[in-house]
């Protein structure tokens, strides 16, 4: 047979060049993505990384200074006035006139509300006729008390006719001086209409308007007044801090200054007095109750504020004084953050005390001349280099002039 002419192979013949679309845009778009991650591994191995060194923070710091504190004993107290009372009406009637301004300061005497007076005047009217009736009868038998007086000498009447006479005569003299009472009572109901002021103080609002009946007796109230100038500050000690006392509880006798700290957090300039401690602790709460007078001239404190007394029980040396900001709460227990000899942050657990005023009393745990720093505690680390600086220099949290910002 003759041979067929040979068929050249698939293999020997070169495939023809052509691709999907598809393909074509994937082997486009991947080409800048290998040129760019070229350029970068060049330019990351001409640049070797290295660990840049912490810069140096500001920070503010007050120096540490031995010094004398007064020992406290903290309360919660509530203001109260002097004097609070109760303004009542003592007659029945209608009120014709409201007086005063609610809530302004009023003086002893002053005029607060009219009742009408009308039905007063008429009653004070015929108790004054009743007297001069009641008169005109007692002189009538005082005369003749004196006529008879000679007759029965004379035997010219009996005993008996004169005896009665002078009881008469007795009778009209006790009917006149209860006449008189009655003229002295409706003259002081009178006087009742004009209701005043007993005592200086704060005025409260007015419990009945014009036009109301208001009645003597448990319905009279008017209104009140508080006498705030002095101030009185009510507050109780627990048990346990009486023990504390120098002296132990019988010392509560003895306690007198007073400081009082103010709802905003600061502390009212002048010290007060205690003039009144119990004479029992409180079985129900385990307390001693005391009150102490403070000086209210321009009523800063008004009644029913709540504050809290500090009793002074004593002094405390060799004490130091950093403010509230510079301790820092943890698990065990409050700390300070130091700046070390070598300018690096310094941990110190401290003692503390109570609070004076916006310090902390610490009692143990820090030396004279130590740095303390107040700011910026958030960003601190034990053994992190710092710049101490004076408060109000500027800001502590500004970075240094030299640093230049990166380049992005």
């Amino acid at each position: 047979m003759p041979a067929r002419p040979a068929v050249p192979s698939a293999a020997m013949s070169p495939a023809p060049l052509h691709r999907s679309p598809v393909a074509l845009r994937f082997s486009l778009s991947i080409v800048p993505l290998l040129i760019a991650a070229t350029f970068l591994s060049a330019c990351s191995g001409d640049q070797p990384t290295a660990a840049a060194a912490p810069k140096p923070l500001p920070v503010s710091i007050v120096v540490a200074e031995s010094t004398r504190a007064p020992l406290l004993i903290e309360s919660v107290a509530q203001a109260e006035g002097a004097r609070e009372v109760e303004v009542r009406a003592r007659v029945t009637g209608i009120i014709e006139k409201r007086l005063y301004g609610e809530g302004e300061a009023v003086k002893a005497g002053q005029p607060l509300f009219r009742i009408e007076r009308a039905p007063f005047e008429i009653a004070l009217a015929q108790a004054r006729a009743q007297l001069a009736e009641a008169q005109a009868l007692d002189e009538q038998t005082a005369r003749e008390l004196q006529r008879l007086q000679g007759l029965v000498t004379e035997r010219a009447i009996s005993q008996k006719e004169f005896d009665d006479t002078k009881s008469a005569s007795a009778v009209s003299k006790a009917a006149m001086k209860s006449a008189e009472a009655a003229v002295r009572q409706a003259e002081l109901n009178l006087s009742y209409t004009n209701v005043t002021a007993p005592v200086s103080g704060m005025s409260g609002r007015a419990q009945r308007s014009e036009g109301s009946l208001v009645n003597a007796g448990s319905d009279s109230l008017l209104t009140s007044i508080s006498q705030i100038n002095p101030i009185w500050i009510r507050f109780s000690l627990s048990d346990g801090d009486l023990q504390k006392l120098p002296g132990g509880r019988a010392a509560a006798r003895n306690l007198r200054d007073v400081e009082l700290q103010l709802p905003d957090g600061s502390i009212y300039p002048q010290r007060g007095q205690i003039n009144f401690s119990a004479s029992r602790i409180d079985a129900l709460l385990g307390t001693m109750e005391m009150r102490a007078e403070f000086a209210n001239a321009d009523a800063r404190i008004l009644p029913g504020q709540f504050v809290r007394a500090r009793v002074i029980v004593g002094e405390q040396d060799n004490v130091f004084l950093v403010p509230q900001a510079a301790v820092t709460q943890t698990e065990n227990g409050p700390v300070l953050m130091l700046v070390g000899a070598d300018d690096k942050v310094e941990p110190r657990p401290v003692k503390l005390g109570d609070w004076q005023g916006k310090n902390w009393v610490v009692t143990d745990g820090l030396k004279p001349g130590e740095r303390v720093i107040v700011d910026n505690l958030i960003k601190l680390r034990p053994g992190a280099p710092v710049v101490p600086r004076v408060p109000g220099a500027g800001p502590a949290d500004a970075p240094p002039a030299a640093a230049a910002q990166p380049k992005t």
